[in-house]
């Protein structure tokens, strides 16, 4: 199990569990919990409380010393939901897009590459540590139109060889997952530290759209990951948003009509009372990548379908 399905079987809110813990110096963080972990669930006056016991560390001294290593700790989410997506996909904004040098050829005049393939590219002021072949998988925009950024998915790793040249590169295809080819984005992808992924609820006041998802899908379910138009000014990793539906607003005539039904549209409506609907909470979803204009989020509830067009907000 993990905190996020143990809190959600007995709280409402199972991003809360942290404020829970009873102050006990074995928890260093409380988002991590170890295989062998007991955790209890009591109520104090009424309020939930949680409390661990946790098996300790033991060590062999015979003759010489043997340590027994410390277990890695569980994930606050299952890790293989999230690994095919971290370091897999960014968003970077046209710009940098742009700036980013693509791959040129190599010395076969081939037009597809794979593992083990030497590729010319044009060189750029970037880490060298962790160089990966993208491709450009479309636009991103808002739900008025604004673009927010170019989706880059990953194609391969590339090994640089060869730095000396006036402004080429060599580099090695390694890892591919797909063919690379002429025009791939040569680029260099931030590490993704797991460890930042603390829950904690989105800020107050802070409201946004699913805009689309990581697969090209009209509809989204539990565990499906979906893009909102949420950047690095508004959300953080690790942050909570709630996920809301909202129908269409209603014109109060004498047979009430939908606003954005075409047939209204010939209709004058100054005098018409436009009745918005509420909000309705549907599930939630974690921010688990964040970037300049657009975030990724996994979807952990979802009460029903979820489409571009619905709200995120307090969860």
């Amino acid at each position: 199990d993990t905190l996020w399905d143990i809190s959600g079987n007995y709280l409402d809110e199972p991003w809360r569990w942290p404020e829970l813990w009873v102050k006990n110096t074995q928890i260093e963080n409380p988002h991590l919990i170890y295989p062998g972990d007991i955790i209890l669930l009591s109520f104090v006056d009424g309020e939930p409380v949680l409390t661990i016991e946790r098996q300790k560390q033991s060590f062999v001294m015979s003759p010489g010393e043997k340590r027994r290593d410390k277990r890695d700790a569980i994930s606050i989410l299952p890790w293989e939901l999230l690994e095919p997506y971290v370091g897999r996909s960014w968003i970077v904004v046209q710009e940098q897009y742009e700036n980013s040098p693509k791959v040129l050829g190599n010395s076969e005049g081939a037009v597809t590459f794979s593992n083990g393939d030497v590729l010319l590219t044009k060189q750029f002021e970037q880490s060298k540590d962790q160089l990966h072949i993208a491709r450009n998988r479309g636009i991103i925009r808002d739900m008025q139109g604004n673009e927010l950024g170019v989706q880059l998915n990953h194609i391969a790793d590339a090994q640089l060889l060869v730095d000396g040249l006036q402004s080429e590169w060599l580099v090695r295809v390694q890892n591919n997952k797909q063919e690379v080819i002429r025009g791939d984005l040569l680029w260099d992808a931030p590490k993704y530290n797991q460890e930042d992924l603390k829950l904690v609820p989105v800020k107050e006041g802070i409201t946004g759209h699913v805009i689309g998802g990581f697969q090209d899908h009209f509809m989204f379910g539990k565990f499906d990951v979906v893009i909102l138009d949420l950047g690095k000014e508004e959300v953080s990793q690790g942050n909570v948003l709630g996920l809301y539906s909202q129908g269409p607003d209603i014109l109060d005539e004498d047979v009430p009509k939908y606003a954005d039904d075409s047939s209204t549209l010939l209709n004058p409506i100054e005098e018409t009372k436009i009745i918005t609907q509420p909000a309705l909470k549907l599930g939630e979803v974690i921010v688990f990548s964040v970037f300049d204009d657009a975030s990724f989020a996994i979807i952990t509830r979802a009460k029903k379908s979820v489409r571009r067009g619905f709200f995120v907000g307090k969860p």
